[in-house]
């Protein structure tokens, strides 16, 4: 199901709670809203569609989900310029070129792997999101 996008800044200065079974149908919507978001948007986390959970979906045209996701590592940092659906306008932050997520799927498997470009930026980001930190 494709979820209304939150622009509440209380709500989205929460943290997160660590995601559970109970989340899947959650996780599920927020792969539809990104894909439905396709156009104009790489990433989203779980409060962005008023889901306080650690899960994340990243990528297009098919998103990878993330859930409990945590970065162990990271290198080259720089500054960036993003925007947000949940926020207007843009911002500068600093990211990391490469980043190293560990993070379950939706078996709760536990994964480790390494990305670079923008989805790694995109990862900062929806993590920054489930940390409450906004951009």
């Amino acid at each position: 199901m494709v979820r209304e996008i939150v622009r509440d800044r209380v709500f989205l200065s929460m943290k997160s709670d660590t995601a559970d079974e109970k989340d899947l149908p959650a996780a599920q919507d927020l792969l539809d809203t990104l894909r439905a978001h396709a156009d104009g948007c790489i990433g989203m986390a779980g409060n962005m569609i008023g889901v306080r959970k650690c899960m994340l979906a990243v990528g297009q045209p098919f998103p990878q989900l993330m859930l409990n996701p945590e970065i162990v590592q990271c290198s080259g940092p720089y500054e960036a310029e993003e925007g947000c659906l949940s926020l207007d306008g843009t911002r500068r932050v600093l990211r990391f070129k490469t980043v190293e997520v560990r993070y379950q799927d939706i078996r709760w498997q536990w994964h480790r792997k390494t990305y670079s470009g923008i989805i790694a930026e995109a990862i900062q980001h929806e993590i920054d999101h489930m940390k409450g930190i906004l951009i």
